[in-house]
């Protein structure tokens, strides 16, 4: 059991490193010799774990999966409407992209065009999926139009996503994220839900920026 532990143990050092790498320097132009110096583990350390580069950036992929599909679950579980529910799905993944470099490197091996292998999905593809079922459920309560383009809405969801972390990286604090996706939410609500709700989600858009901003 204590070495099933510590090789349970081994195995996250190796894929935090890779993700801190991944993260700041690129896919490309990280090395396994580098991760394995970064880890502060050994090669055999390494290889016994993972074959490959690639094989890092699988688990890295996976873990950021079964962290959205987790966190959209909880949400569901609580009561929210769908619409809430999915603004909160978004701050939340923002929120812990900030607390650790997993996340953060599966979004850049997903822009980078690191192959996701099967069944895993990519993630922005299943980014759209958790979108637009929160979304068909939100026509559905009518807190969305009925007549909006659902489909279209989430690819924008997502690429707006996507694009504040990506853009903002570069120019921005870390800081500045909750604000960039409230104003994002703001325009979102102000085209696709109905005047009589709008205030509640705009309300709610200020309320996730601040919480997110101080946790």
């Amino acid at each position: 059991m204590a070495r099933q532990l510590r090789a349970e143990q081994t195995r996250a050092t190796i894929i935090g490193a890779a993700a801190d790498l991944f993260d700041r320097r690129g896919y490309e132009s990280t090395t396994l010799s580098e991760i394995v110096a970064h880890a502060g583990v050994t090669k055999g350390a390494l290889y016994f774990h993972f074959a490959a580069k690639e094989d890092l950036a699988h688990a890295i992929l996976e873990i950021q999966s079964r962290t959205s599909r987790r966190l959209a679950k909880d949400l569901d579980g609580r009561g929210y409407s769908s619409l809430e529910a999915l603004m909160r799905l978004t701050f939340g993944m923002a929120r812990l992209c900030v607390q650790g470099p997993v996340l953060r490197a599966g979004l850049r091996l997903a822009t980078a065009g690191v192959p996701v292998r099967p069944p895993l999905p990519h993630p922005f593809t299943e980014w759209r999926e958790i979108a637009t079922s929160r979304l068909l459920d939100a026509v559905r309560q009518s807190d969305v139009h009925q007549d909006i383009d659902v489909d279209s809405v989430a690819h924008t969801l997502v690429c707006s996503v996507v694009g504040t972390r990506v853009v903002g990286g570069t120019l921005e604090p870390a800081g500045r994220e909750p604000r960039r996706l409230a104003e994002m939410w703001y325009i979102l609500i102000r085209g696709m839900v109905p005047v009589t709700r709008r205030a509640r989600y705009v309300t709610l858009a200020a309320r996730l920026e601040q919480e997110t901003g101080t946790a």
